[in-house]
């Protein structure tokens, strides 16, 4: 089984999403600041995209860590991610 692992490196999270060809982006009409997500292929009518400096602004002023998994049970490349409260 393929296990995940957390990071909140700003250049290791930019570099896995960036290497899955996601967005950075947030759930529109999510408040000030918002949900964080990554937006994988066809863009999603909930999701708006943002800035990484406004991902990482989002990220860091909501005490986030990224959950993600580099490769999924068959040795493919996974895209599973998820952003965790870092407490």
């Amino acid at each position: 089984m393929s296990s995940a692992r957390q990071t909140t490196d700003h250049d290791a999270i930019r570099r896995w999403i960036e290497e899955r060809k996601g967005t950075p982006s947030r759930v529109r009409d999510s408040g000030s600041g918002g949900i964080l997500r990554v937006d994988f292929g066809e863009p999603e009518e909930a999701l708006e995209p943002v800035e990484w400096e406004v991902f990482f602004d989002i990220f860091e002023k909501s005490d986030l860590a990224f959950l993600h998994q580099d490769e999924a049970e068959d040795g493919n490349m996974s895209r599973f991610n998820k952003f965790v409260s870092r407490s």
